[in-house]
Order: structure tokens, then sequence, then C-alpha cells
């Protein structure tokens, strides 16, 4: 079965978020939403519902709970009931709603960063202290966790915030460093909230392991954050799943919605139910498309993008690229006013980021070179 991943479909005029933030003539290549047209059976069974004339307030159905359960074991061997999911309108009121149920004034929050910019936001909307703990860039060009310094900073923690995959660095944990993470979080008593939105894209024959897997004491203390969305670009029908296995934290995490958090949309729930039964096919070949695009753009940084520096995520369809080389005050003014493309400003994911900026490859390869062609020609015009 083939799939068809190199055609360009125009986006202007259809309220992309993506696609509305710049003027025309530049080039959008920022949020985590990929320009690739759905699957076939998410739009077949998106019209299927659509033939029902109505669409009011609606509850997952038990074929939906039976195919996430189903689904996380196929992937991760991973074993969860029905009724320890609890469906919401996305991850980001997922983190907030379990910052909001569990930790108590005084206590800190842990995010490691740089990190996703509504996540290290987080802790302030509860008007929480954030501890940041940086990642180690090693010899080998991954980035590992300072377990001594995270051991310090969750002292006083009530929570730590953990993404993995990791956005922005595409980090996929290895198991070891996984389990030393969650270690110290239980040692200090500090709730594991994992955000593993793009845990089904993974790179170079790597697989994902949820945090909540490693351990039924992990679990206890656990909430985890999934979603299709990243995978399958369904983003926009803001649909997700939290899994918490603790009874009593489920509870508590349930109770936090309460005048926040609505119900989810029915065509969210139809386009996760038709993603996890019938898009298997079309996700293995995405896979290979974008470990393509990766290595394209891996390939053009070290050989056209003198200045630029990046290491090869793991997982992810997002690009970290370290400017600092270029001596610009500011790449991602530089890059938008100069090559008109717009990319991700690095100090959204961290204060001394300003260098760094993220490009996301998840598009057809001839937009992902239209890109790369206006970075290089800016660079050689200076």
């Amino acid at each position: 079965m083939s799939f068809d991943f190199d055609t360009l479909h125009p986006r202007h005029g259809t309220g992309s978020t993506k696609w509305s933030r710049y003027p025309e003539d530049v080039l959008p290549m920022w949020v985590a939403d990929m320009d690739f047209a759905v699957a076939d059976g998410i739009l077949q069974a998106l019209r299927q519902r659509l033939e029902h004339p109505l669409l009011g307030y609606s509850v997952a159905s038990d074929e939906l709970r039976d195919a996430v359960v189903a689904d996380l074991w196929d992937k991760y061997a991973w074993r969860v009931q029905p009724d320890e999911l609890i469906f919401l309108p996305g991850v980001e009121p997922g983190f907030n709603m379990a910052l909001h149920a569990f930790v108590k004034p005084g206590q800190s929050v842990v995010v490691q960063t740089p990190n996703y910019r509504p996540l290290r936001l987080a802790p302030g909307n509860w008007g929480l202290d954030k501890v940041e703990v940086p990642f180690q860039l090693n010899a080998e060009g991954t980035y590992d966790t300072p377990m001594n310094a995270l051991r310090q900073a969750l002292q006083g923690a009530g929570a730590m915030l953990l993404s993995n995959p990791h956005n922005p660095l595409g980090k996929v944990f290895p198991r070891e460093e996984l389990q030393a993470v969650a270690n110290a979080c239980l040692e200090q008593g500090a709730l594991i909230i994992s955000d593993e939105i793009h845990a089904e894209l993974c790179f170079d024959g790597r697989r994902h392991i949820p945090t909540a897997s490693l351990s039924p004491e992990i679990a206890r203390r656990t909430i985890t954050l999934m979603s299709a969305s990243k995978a399958y670009n369904i983003a926009g029908m803001k649909t997700c799943f939290a899994i918490v296995q603790d009874p009593a934290t489920r509870l508590a995490f349930n109770s936090a919605r309460a005048g926040m958090v609505d119900s989810v949309s029915p065509l969210g729930l139809e386009a996760t139910l038709a993603a996890l039964t019938h898009g298997g096919p079309w996700l293995q070949a995405l896979l290979g498309y974008l470990q393509g695009n990766r290595d394209y753009l891996l390939h053009a940084v070290q050989t056209r993008l003198p200045g630029i520096r990046m290491h090869a995520p793991q997982g992810t369809f997002l690009a970290w690229l370290d400017c600092s080389a270029l001596g610009l005050a500011d790449p991602y003014a530089f890059f938008l006013k100069e090559a008109k493309v717009g990319l991700s400003a690095g100090l959204e994911f961290g204060d001394d980021c300003g260098q760094f900026v993220r490009l996301n490859f998840g598009c057809p390869r001839a937009l992902l070179e239209e890109g790369i062609q206006r970075l290089q020609d800016s660079l050689q015009r200076r």
C-alpha cells in the first residue's frame, strides 16, 4: 500500500494557525502541525459520523476505550484498563489540571530545559515556583539528564513535568535514564506528569517507553498524557487522553477539570478511534518519510548552512538548530526578515536559548527544500 506525502496542499484561507501567523510570502515552519493530508480512513470515519445530523456533547465509547487499551499494549506492552482513561480536549489542559490538583502552595515544579513553552509556563499559571534543569549535551551529540542536578531540584518539589519524546530536542528517553528520572521523583515524593504526545514518532528503530510502564510504583505516581493528534496530524480535533492508574489520583485529577476543562468534540473522538484502528499502515509510511526528511535536513545543515549546528532528533518532526556560530543578535528575527521563513524562536523554550531556532520538518520534501534554500540564500547574502 502506498501513501502520498509529496503533494502540496495549499492551506491559506483555511483558518490554519500555522499558515495564518505570517504574511503569505513567509514559509511557516514553526508550530508542530504537519503539512500532510490526513489518512483516508480517518476522513471516511468523519464523513460517516456526519451522516448523523446531531453533534451534541459526547463521551468516549467503549469501542474507543478498548481501542486505546489495545494500542497501548500493542505498541508498548503496557497494560492499562479502560476505566483508567480520561478523555480531554488537549494535553495542555491536562498538565495544567494536574498541577492545579496536586501541587500545593510552597511546592515547586521541576522542568527540564529547553522545553515546550506551554509546559514551561504552566507552573506560573498556578502561582507555583519553577525549577529548571538544563539538559547536558554529551560527546555523542545527544542530550542527557544531569541526575545530581535533578535530584537537587526535586527537593521540595510537588511535581516534575516530563516531555518524552522531547520537544524541541527530539530526544527519546532510553530505559535506563527514564528509570533514573522516575526513581528520583519517587524518592522525593514528586508526581510525574508525563507529556507523551509524540510517543508514536520515533526513528531508527527506537521504541517509546511510557514512564508509567516502568513499574507499578511509578505508575501510581504518574499521570500520562497522550494523543493521536501529532502522529496522525489531527491536532485540530482537540482530543487527548490521560492514563491515570491509581484510583485516588484519577478521582482527584478528574475533579480538577470542573469549570475549566469541558467535554471532548464528538468528531475528535471519532478521528481518534479511526486513527488507532485503521491508521497503522499510514503511520508506518509516515515514519519512513519523516526519517527521510530528518536525514535530508541534517545533510543540508552540514553541507549548505555553515554556522548552523543540528543534532539528529531521535523522534518527533522537530529540529533544534544551534545558530550561535553565526554571530546573529536574533536568529529567529534574521531568518524571518531575510529568508522569509517563520521558525520558532529559541527563547520560547528557555531563557538561555536565544541563539537557537526550532524547525518543523513535517512537510512534503519539496516544501522542506524550499525552506532550506531560503535559509541558505539568506546566509549567502549576509
